[in-house]
């Protein structure tokens, strides 16, 4: 795991369930900091529009010289609150790591983070933006 995604997980899962929606919530405000600059270059880039997401999700990727992850996350107007959330957690978390490091991952953290009910209530959508970073360095790597 991730030392900074680890933070995060820590600090989430051992809130109440309101202290811990009120911090997906701020993490939500945070996710256009982690969207393409105009002047960055990506190896991989792959923008659609899946059928349980509610807008168009990209995922932007580009691996350094020595190995490590670097991504970045563009998502449309109506993408909801807890996708916003996890697109800063992981962005947070994962950026930087190695590939091997984030393939490797299960995606059994996301509900350390996110508590059990959402999770029930949104089960397509707490995973999403994890399996599609996985699935984009995959294709990158391919």
């Amino acid at each position: 795991m991730p030392p900074a995604l680890q933070e995060m997980i820590d600090l989430l899962e051992n809130l109440p369930e309101s202290e811990r929606r009120e911090s997906l919530i701020a993490f939500a405000e945070q996710a256009d900091a982690f969207a393409p600059h105009g002047d960055e270059a990506f190896a991989f880039e792959e923008v659609r529009h899946d059928r349980f997401c509610s807008d168009v999700v990209g995922i932007h990727l580009r691996l350094d010289t020595a190995g490590k992850v670097f991504f970045a996350v563009s998502l449309g107007p109506k993408i909801q609150t807890l996708t916003r959330a996890l697109v800063a957690i992981l962005a947070r978390g994962l950026n930087g790591s190695s590939a091997d490091e984030i393939l490797s991952l299960s995606s059994d953290f996301i509900p350390r983070l996110v508590g059990s009910d959402l999770v029930r209530l949104r089960s397509q959508t707490v995973f999403y933006i994890f399996h599609r970073l996985q699935g984009a360095l995959r294709q990158a790597m391919a």
